[in-house]
């Protein structure tokens, strides 16, 4: 397909976007953002079009995608924005303490609690909890990816239910 006929089909179609960027975004002007962005990214992926398809579901994706990573993104953003006085305290060791008697009580408590863990859980959660991603911890223990995500998740729970009675008595 030559460019001024994939060009001719872009143009013949753009229009059905226009409802459907407001129907996300629910904001004229971001939807014209997104309107404008996804002609920018449907122009620029001109390759990828299969000639045959249908054009306009092709471009429905390519907003919907846009749409949503822009989403993750301001929520990912936000986040971090909300958490970065805790974060200044934490690095800069800047913070109070009521009670720090208290506090390391329930760090030993913790410690004593992961330390409880049957080893089945205990090893995969530690090395987790040191930062290591699930393949590489699958790779470790020679374990299936599913295997070390399963018992991750049985430690957290065990932790959680551990952690949650002593909640109680304080």
């Amino acid at each position: 397909m030559s460019t001024l006929e994939f060009n001719k089909m872009l143009e013949r179609n753009a229009e059905s976007l226009r409802p459907f960027a407001i129907t996300l975004t629910r904001d004229h002007e971001e939807a014209r953002d997104l309107f404008q962005e996804t002609l920018y990214r449907a122009l620029a992926n001109k390759d990828k079009y299969q000639v045959g398809t249908n054009i306009r579901a092709w471009l429905y994706t390519i907003m919907r995608n846009i749409f949503i990573n822009s989403y993750r993104r301001k929520a990912k953003r936000a986040a971090i924005i909300s958490s970065a006085p805790l974060d200044h305290h934490l690095l800069t060791g800047q913070y109070t303490a009521a009670d720090d008697a208290m506090g390391r009580l329930q760090l030993k408590e913790i410690q004593g609690a992961i330390h409880a863990l049957p080893e089945l859980f205990r090893y995969p959660f530690q090395l987790y909890f040191e930062g290591y991603r699930y393949n590489e911890i699958a790779d470790l223990l020679h374990e299936p990816l599913g295997t070390v995500k399963s018992r991750i998740h049985f430690a957290r729970k065990l932790l959680k239910a551990r952690v949650d009675r002593y909640g109680e008595f304080c």
